[in-house]
C-alpha cells in the first residue's frame, strides 16, 4: 500500500498522508453547514475509509454518509456538501489509488442544484485543504440601506444560509407572544375580585372564633387557549417546517401547543418538543417521523387526527393552526369531509400556506378549492415577518387573511 502511494504523482494528486486531513477539513465544513458532527465521527470516518478498501468514488461517499449522516433530514446537505468540497478532478479517484492497488475510473456527474445549496456553499469557502486566496478590503457604504434584521425578516426561509437560519432560530425565540387569554369557568382567589369566596371567608373566620370575619374574594380563571399544529413535512414543505417547528417549540414555553407532523402518515411530536433544547427538540421529532421529506397525504393524515385525537386535543376553545401548500395528489370527498370536521371541533382554523408568497397566486389546485371553504383564516408562513403576522393574529382575527376572496373567480 506505501508504494502504491509513492506512485501518485505530487503535483496533480493529493500527496500522501493527506486523506485524513481532507476527512477532517470535510467534516469541519459539514458541522459549519449544520450537521451534528464531532471529533469521534471524525476518527471513526478515517477508520471506516482505511478498513472498508474502497475501489469506487460511490464507495468513498457511502462510507462517509455513514458515519456523518444521522437522520434522514441531513442527506440533502450531505450530497451538496460531498460534490462541492472533492470536485476538483479526480481528487477522490487519487485518493483512493493512494489506499488500493487499482485505481477506479472517473466518474463525472452534472446535477441541477438542490436545496440547501447556498447553505453547503456558505460552508465550503475553500473547497479542499488549499488555503484561500486573500480577500481584498471593500468599503461599503449603508446610508440609505435596510438594517441585516429587516432584511433577515423578509427573507425567505428556502433561501437562507447556515448562518441566516442560525440567527433566525434567535428570533424566532424572542418573539413576543400575544396575551390572548380568554375566561374560563373556574374560579380562583383575588382580592379585587367581585365576588364572595363564602368557603374561603369562613375558614378565616375559624381563626377568630367567630368574632371576626375577613372576607375573602374570587373572580373567573383565565388562561391561554391551547394551540394545536398540524405540520406537512413532506419534501416540498421540509425548508419552512423545521423553522415553522422552531416557533412551535418557542410556543410551547409559555401556552399549551400539541405538535403534530405528517407526510404519508400523521405523528405525534408533542413531547419530543417539549425538550429545553430546541436542537434537541427537532432531533427527537425527526427520528420519530419516519416520513420526513416524503410524499403527501393530506386527506388521510387528516382523517387520522380527527379519529385518534381530536376529542384529547380539541377541548377548551382551541386554536388549529395547519401548515401545508394543500398540494394533495389525488383530490378525493374525503379531504372536504376532513376539513369540515376539523373546523367544527376546533374555536379557529387557521391555514398557513408558503404559496402565498408568489404575488400571482391563484387557488386553482383541486386540493386548495377543497380546504379553503373550511378554514377561517388563510396566511402565509415563509420569512419572519409572516411569522410576526401570526404571532399578531393569534389574538385578534385578522380581516386580511379571510379564505373567502381566494375562492373568487379569477377575472
Amino acid at each position: 500500500m506505501q508504494g502504491d502511494r509513492r506512485t501518485v504523482p505530487p503535483d496533480d494528486a493529493a500527496p500522501a498522508g493527506h486523506l485524513a486531513d481532507n476527512i477532517a477539513y470535510f467534516a469541519r465544513a459539514l458541522r459549519t453547514a449544520g450537521l451534528p458532527v464531532g471529533p469521534g465521527a471524525v476518527v471513526d470516518a478515517i477508520a471506516a475509509v482505511e478498513a472498508a478498501h474502497i475501489g469506487t468514488r460511490a464507495d468513498f461517499y457511502w462510507t462517509l454518509h455513514a458515519i456523518f449522516v444521522t437522520k434522514h433530514a441531513q442527506s440533502v446537505i450531505f450530497d451538496q456538501a460531498f460534490r462541492l468540497f472533492w470536485r476538483r478532478r479526480a481528487l477522490v479517484e487519487k485518493l483512493i489509488a493512494a489506499l488500493s492497488p487499482i485505481a477506479p475510473g472517473e466518474q463525472t456527474s452534472k446535477d441541477k442544484p438542490k436545496p440547501g445549496a447556498e447553505r453547503v456553499a456558505t460552508a465550503f469557502p475553500t473547497g479542499t485543504r488549499e488555503p484561500p486566496p486573500p480577500k481584498r478590503a471593500l468599503e461599503l457604504s449603508a446610508q440609505f440601506t435596510m438594517s441585516d434584521r429587516e432584511r433577515l425578516a423578509s427573507r425567505d426561509f428556502a433561501q437562507m444560509s447556515a448562518a441566516e437560519i442560525a440567527e433566525a432560530k434567535q428570533l424566532i425565540a424572542r418573539l413576543v407572544l400575544p396575551q390572548d387569554k380568554v375566561t374560563t369557568r373556574r374560579w380562583r382567589a383575588d382580592p379585587r375580585g367581585r365576588r364572595i369566596d363564602a368557603r374561603a371567608s369562613f375558614r378565616r373566620a375559624l381563626a377568630t372564633g367567630g368574632h371576626f370575619v375577613d372576607l375573602a374574594w374570587r373572580q373567573r380563571a383565565e388562561r391561554h387557549p391551547p394551540v394545536v399544529a398540524l405540520v406537512d413535512i413532506s419534501g416540498s414543505m421540509a425548508d419552512y417546517s423545521r423553522l415553522f417547528l422552531h416557533f412551535l417549540h418557542a410556543l410551547a414555553e409559555r401556552r399549551p401547543v400539541a405538535s403534530f407532523v405528517f407526510g404519508t402518515r400523521l405523528t405525534n411530536v408533542t413531547r419530543a418538543l417539549a425538550r429545553r433544547d430546541p436542537d434537541e427538540a427537532l432531533a427527537s421529532a425527526s427520528l420519530l417521523a419516519k416520513d420526513w421529506e416524503g410524499g403527501t397525504r393530506v386527506a388521510a393524515s387528516l382523517a387520522q387526527f380527527n379519529r385518534q385525537w381530536s376529542r384529547r386535543v380539541l377541548g377548551q376553545g382551541a386554536i388549529v393552526l395547519l401548515f401545508t401548500d394543500g398540494l394533495e395528489r389525488e383530490v378525493t370527498p374525503e379531504l372536504g369531509a376532513a376539513m369540515d370536521r376539523l373546523h367544527r371541533s376546533c374555536r379557529r382554523l387557521v391555514w398557513l400556506n408558503p404559496l402565498l408568497r408568489y404575488d400571482g397566486f391563484q387557488a386553482r389546485a383541486g386540493g386548495i378549492r377543497a380546504m379553503l371553504p373550511h378554514v377561517d383564516e388563510f396566511r402565509t408562513m415563509h420569512n419572519l415577518n409572516a411569522m410576526t403576522a401570526l404571532v399578531a393574529a393569534l389574538s385578534v382575527k385578522g380581516e386580511d387573511a379571510d379564505p373567502r376572496r381566494w375562492l373568487l373567480p379569477a377575472a
